[in-house]
């Protein structure tokens, strides 16, 4: 197959072989550094040093004794099940099994603190679903090293996560086609796979993929500098998580050797520069790949478009370089293929910005301020009865919210643009063991909405409650609540120290003469309400607070700019659960488009003036959006003398109170019963 090598992946005609055994297609530089580049590359590398990014010796020398230790305890599992199997002393002697690395630790960019990718391979009579999953387990269930012990037998590569004297581990088991594994074993031959199993192809190719790259990068420690770098900003940047549907550990170490065989002699920090500034100009889904991709009579599938349709709605394809060759960017959906984009242009900024010495390389690694960029959420709340089973039922629940993402897409005709964020979020202010998971909403760039128009997806958000109570190891007590906040409703947790930081608006910070004093906003929180172990809190009004403060009130404020430009009105989403039919013509969707009947609170067509000249459209529309967040207590109070919005906010509250203790009281009637959540509205 012919692989661009152009950066924006169109198709050219095969290259000339090139005298090296690492490039597969022609460079686009054999630029090597300037002394300029030299000296960038010396602060780059202060830099990551300066940021904990190696660990000290005195960790590595752990993380090497608990491998060996690990090595030790899988071949005595090995030579206790060849002996109770009947095999002759000779075949005990010799059963054995080995531990291999993969990950970030066998590409040699693991950092303090992080996990270890381990991989046993084991003999043919040893299989995974009872010997791992069940007499393996118990062995370490069993030994005090052994915390946080967690099977994960039915994920795409299963696996048994764990802690070994407080260093995470994954492990993955590998049956081969052998009744001795010798300890030499070369794993990367092909003779690995004859008479193996999908999931156990999968297992060994973690291993093998990180010494294909290993040998397809032309400088190995230029490689290795550059890969820890850019896992670093994608981190800071909410970009790293292959289950969220980002890119993870793998995908992006493809990305970076692809950019180290396009510019062989360059150094790190020119590696880096390049990289934004190639992967901002390629065209997706154009696959990256390190070589040509290699069929093989064992006949396993391959990425092919030409032949597997499912292939060719791959939205960023990133293909493995060893055999069978596969995306190993699957999860990607097109929302988060789009913030991603978004990120890649950030970062080409601040390279031409750190070329150009106008800023420092500390500026690339600015952490995204995700709270500040959507003005709707949706929060992900996900309890249960201890720490042990939220380990569990928060690894199903965020293995699935990639779903949420493809189901919103799907549903709202792409219209409706989703950013999950993969940071994990905690209240340890409940009684319960508590994570949160968010997702920024926004209408699709360029799109123009009616007045009025709305997004319903709690159609969407049941189907997805559906997928989620799957879980075939559910326990009472696992919670999930998912909710639609709007910014200045996010709760006081998501928040480094606890409290929302202050945001001056864009337009106005630069247009008003004095601060406009904030409404007072209590942050909205949802109640633990499982009647279980959550004592001391009413079900009816925790879930109440839940029903009616995060979307069924209706409530606003008209808003007045400092020059008295523009006034604006907002009401929050109704709900349905059969009170949208009687208020539908009351509902609307964004801040700024509010309902032709209350002709008193529409917002006019502005024409504010800035440093450029005139806003006008959208950049009015951004800066009715702004003035909201600094809302007048004088507009607010004349608001509420409405008497008709007030009339609809009390029947409301009634319904909404009538409606929770109702459908509550079932829940705790039947505790057991799975997730029998109060309903609740989502209209974006």
């Amino acid at each position: 197959m012919a692989v661009s090598d152009s950066p924006s992946g169109a198709s050219t005609p095969p290259q000339q072989e090139q005298p090296n055994n690492y490039a597969f297609t022609k460079p686009l530089s054999l630029a090597g550094p300037t002394d300029a580049d030299l000296q960038r590359n010396l602060e780059l590398e202060k830099c990551l040093l300066d940021s904990g990014l190696y660990e000290s010796n005195e960790e590595a020398a752990a993380r090497k004794e608990v491998l060996h230790r690990l090595d030790q305890i899988v071949k005595s599992w090995v030579k206790q099940l060849t002996r109770q199997r009947g095999y002759t002393d000779q075949m005990v002697e010799d059963a054995n099994a080995v531990i291999f690395t993969f990950g970030s630790y066998r590409l040699g960019v693991h950092g303090p603190g992080v996990d270890i990718d381990t991989l046993c391979i084991g003999p043919s009579y040893v299989n995974r679903e009872e010997d791992f999953f069940i007499i393996l387990h118990n062995i370490l269930a069993e030994m005090e090293e052994v915390t946080e012990l967690q099977p994960v037998p039915d994920a795409h590569v299963p696996v048994m996560k764990f802690k070994f004297q407080g260093i995470s581990i994954d492990l993955l088991y590998a049956s081969i086609s052998l009744l001795v594994v010798p300890e030499d074993l070369d794993i990367s031959h092909g003779s690995v796979l004859y008479d193996v199993d999908e999931p156990t192809v999968r297992s060994l190719n973690g291993c093998r993929v990180a010494d294909q790259i290993l040998k397809l990068v032309p400088n190995v420690e230029h490689f290795r500098t550059t890969l820890r770098c850019l896992k670093f900003w994608a981190k800071r940047r909410g970009v790293y998580s292959n289950v969220t549907g980002f890119l993870g550990g793998v995908n992006w170490a493809i990305l970076v050797a692809r950019i180290c065989q396009l510019y062989p002699n360059a150094i790190p920090s020119m590696l880096v520069s390049r990289f934004f500034r190639v992967y901002t100009q390629w065209r997706w889904p154009n696959p990256v790949m390190l070589c040509s991709i290699e069929e093989n009579e064992l006949g396993f599938p391959i990425w092919d478009p030409r032949r597997n349709p499912r292939d060719r709605f791959h939205t960023m394809p990133i293909i493995t370089p060893a055999y069978p060759c596969m995306n190993s960017s699957y999860n990607v959906s097109a929302s988060t293929l789009r913030v991603m984009m978004e990120q890649f242009r950030y970062g080409n900024k601040i390279c031409d910005e750190i070329d150009l010495n106008k800023a420092q390389w500390s500026a690339l690694f600015q952490p995204y301020i995700f709270f500040e960029a959507y003005k709707n959420y949706l929060q992900v709340d996900i309890m249960a009865s201890d720490t042990d089973d939220l380990l569990a039922w928060r690894g199903w629940v965020e293995s699935r919210l990639r779903l949420l993402t493809l189901k919103i897409e799907r549903d709202t005709n792409g219209m409706l643009q989703c950013h999950p964020y993969p940071h994990e979020y905690i209240d340890t202010s409940k009684p319960c063991a508590h994570s949160a998971f968010f997702m920024g909403l926004q209408r699709k760039e360029g799109v123009r909405g009616q007045e009025g128009q709305q997004f319903d997806i709690r159609g969407t958000v049941d189907e997805f409650r559906q997928d989620i109570n799957m879980y075939m190891y559910w326990k009472p007590g696992m919670q999930i609540f998912v909710s639609h906040v709007r910014r200045k409703q996010l709760p006081a947790f998501v928040f480094p120290d606890g409290y929302k930081r202050t945001r001056m608006p864009r337009h106005i910070s630069q247009l008003a003469e004095k601060t406009d004093k904030r409404a007072s906003i209590s942050p909205q929180r949802l109640e633990c309400v499982s009647p279980e172990y959550c004592t001391g809190k009413s079900v009816g009004t925790a879930q109440m607070s839940i029903e009616c403060m995060e979307g069924v009130r209706l409530s606003g404020s008209t808003t007045k700019d400092a020059n008295s430009n523009c006034e604006i009105k907002s009401l929050d989403a109704l709900p349905g659960s059969g009170l949208s039919t009687e208020i539908a013509n009351t509902q609307i969707s964004e801040p700024g488009f509010v309902d032709s009947r209350h002709d008193m609170l529409k917002s006019r067509s502005v024409e504010v003036p800035n440093e450029n000249g005139v806003v006008n459209g959208d950049e009015a529309r951004d800066l009715a959006l702004d003035c909201l967040e600094s809302a007048e207590t004088e507009s607010t109070n004349s608001l509420s003398n409405y008497k008709g919005v007030i009339d609809m906010d009390q029947r409301l509250d009634k319904a909404c109170n009538f409606i929770t203790r109702a459908e509550c009281s079932d829940y705790v009637s039947n505790a057991s019963s799975q997730n029998l959540n109060c309903e609740v509205s989502y209209f974006i």
